[in-house]
């Protein structure tokens, strides 16, 4: 769960499921698989983002960029580098 103020997707979030939309497009197609939800079914990460939804495109869209199977890394090398650095930072993402 964050620990910030988050937006539900009800009511004027419209930008932030475009937002959400748009930015999953750009990851490969083996991510298509959904991770854990919150109860209102917006994954922690991404409700933490919510609150400015340009940000959250561009944050995750550049991570789905990054991603590209074209690239020279796999997936399980940019998992490990996720993972290393989430537990450096000590951050349960």
């Amino acid at each position: 769960m964050a620990w910030i103020r988050t937006t539900p997707l009800e009511g004027e979030a419209d930008a932030v499921h475009k937002a959400m939309t748009d930015q999953k497009k750009l990851y490969p197609r083996e991510y298509e698989q959904p991770v854990q939800e919150l109860d209102h079914g917006v994954p922690g990460i991404v409700a933490s983002h919510a609150l400015i939804p340009q940000a959250l495109y561009h944050a995750f869209g550049t991570f789905g960029s990054l991603m590209q199977p074209e690239l020279p890394l796999e997936r399980r090398q940019h998992e490990m580098i996720a993972l290393m650095v989430s537990h450096t930072n000590r951050c349960h993402y």
